[in-house]
């Protein structure tokens, strides 16, 4: 689990150091230019995130699955090589599939030269073009379609035998089913944080209602909310975790009582 919170960490870092660093010196100092190449690496990145994100959670689905539904065979089964395997490919299917979706940037003459929006996407780049991008939209659908429908059946699938299995054996053992869904709820949490935030951004551009700064609002917090409540998720659930760092904070604050103590 805690491979796999490592590799979720270097997903957010991903995502929020692609678009926060160039957004405030956008603030900062009025700096509101952004040449062609950053721009689709900044892109690059953010949809990098968005589907590595979803990938990863999917392998921690069926990683959860095989630690409660086959406790005793866990270690034979998701073994270090296959763990390091699984995140390897959660990665290569985010870089390839988001690497065909920017190949149709290829050769397509941009028109325009003002982005409306805080930071560069696909579509916000492709909307530049000087002819309509039918492929590229085709594509861009088919690809979120594949994605968030595969990962939503795995998870689904991975918690309804989770579920059933902490049940059954709940009943000669409650504390086996207290303990299968504390090893679980967190995942489920961040899960559904992210689809929560993904779904919002969707709707938002789906509604002509909805105002350029709302979007754009709506925009920064799926870049910023769910890496800042991921670790605080996993640290209040883990309970490894939530240990060590209540451990380390009560260490800090007896040495400085210590320096303070009257003589």
């Amino acid at each position: 689990m805690f491979v796999m919170i490592c590799h979720l960490v270097v997903c957010d870092l991903l995502g929020a150091t692609a678009v926060l660093p160039r957004l405030m010196m956008h603030f900062l100092m009025g700096q509101k230019k952004i040449s062609y190449l950053p721009a689709i690496a900044q892109g690059f990145c953010v949809h990098t995130y968005g589907v590595a994100m979803q990938t990863i959670l999917g392998v921690m689905a069926v990683d959860r699955y095989v630690a409660v539904c086959e406790p005793l065979r866990y270690h034979s089964i998701m073994t270090s090589a296959r763990l390091h395997s699984c995140c390897a490919v959660a990665w290569i299917v985010a870089l390839l599939l988001i690497a065909v979706l920017f190949s149709f940037h290829m050769n397509v003459p941009l028109c325009g030269h003002i982005l409306q929006h805080v930071y560069c996407t696909n579509r916000i780049i492709m909307n530049l073009a000087c002819t309509p991008t039918p492929m590229n939209d085709i594509y861009g659908l088919a690809m979120t379609w594949f994605v968030s429908t595969g990962m939503f059946i795995i998870i689904a699938f991975s918690y309804i035998r989770i579920l059933a299995a902490a049940l059954k054996q709940g009943r000669t053992d409650s504390s086996i089913r207290t303990k299968a869904f504390q090893t679980c709820a967190s995942h489920l949490v961040v899960y559904v944080f992210y689809e929560i935030a993904s779904l919002i951004i969707i709707v938002s551009y789906r509604f002509p209602s909805a105002t350029k700064n709302m979007k754009k609002f709506l925009s920064i917090l799926f870049i910023i909310v769910p890496p800042a409540i991921n670790p605080i998720i996993y640290g209040l659930v883990s309970k490894d975790l939530r240990s060590s760092i209540i451990k380390r904070f009560s260490t800090r604050t007896a040495r400085k009582n210590r320096l303070f103590v009257p003589q």
